[in-house]
């Protein structure tokens, strides 16, 4: 579903976002008002996309995408920084799925129903997304943790060390907000996987 029509929804996906997101690498600690208030963004968006998985009526995934012209100026500012047209790039925010759930190719199919969509309004040469780094002897990190960036590598997507931003939130370990590192991670929009 499209810009508006993610409205009826935002509930459903704040809760989702809090619950995946307390997970390492993000180890977040939200607020039900923070999800809703940030998921505007694409509800505002007239070219946004949002894709649903539901198991009955509850929703148990969801993966998210916009213009990058329509995000936020934290967004932009890397691109803006490394010579890139915020116009040209399309904007793949989270893909969050319930543990239970993993493992059937949902995952995957978050990527292609993004990449179609971006395709669909033939005007992008780049799509993008952003992950957390986090230090690989990180406290919190559990000894089976793996890794996506083979999955994205997959995918056809390629690290961008030079596009970052920071953000910050409250860890599930922590009292108050501390800084995090982001890097975005880009393909050509018509490449092959």
């Amino acid at each position: 579903m499209t810009g508006k029509k993610i409205s009826a929804y935002v509930s459903a996906l704040a809760g989702l976002r809090m619950t995946v997101f307390r997970e390492f690498p993000y180890l977040y600690d939200g607020s039900l008002k923070y999800e809703e208030d940030y998921l505007q963004t694409y509800v505002q968006s007239e070219e946004s996309v949002a894709v649903l998985v539901f198991d009955n009526e509850n929703i148990v995934g969801a993966s998210t995408a916009l213009p990058m012209q329509d995000e936020t100026p934290e967004f932009k500012l890397p691109f803006l920084k490394n010579g890139y047209n915020p116009e040209t790039v399309f904007y793949c925010g989270e893909s969050v799925l319930l543990e239970t759930y993993r493992g059937r190719g949902i995952y995957s199919r978050f990527f292609f129903e993004r990449e179609n969509h971006a395709k669909k309004l033939n005007r992008f040469e780049w799509i993008c997304f952003c992950a957390v780094q986090r230090p690989d002897d990180h406290p919190l990190k559990p000894d089976d943790y793996q890794p996506l960036d083979p999955v994205w590598k997959k995918f056809g997507y390629k690290k961008h060390p030079e596009l970052t931003a920071a953000y910050s939130w409250k860890d599930v370990n922590k009292q108050e907000e501390t800084e995090k590192q982001m890097v975005f991670w880009m393909k050509k929009l018509d490449s092959e996987k």
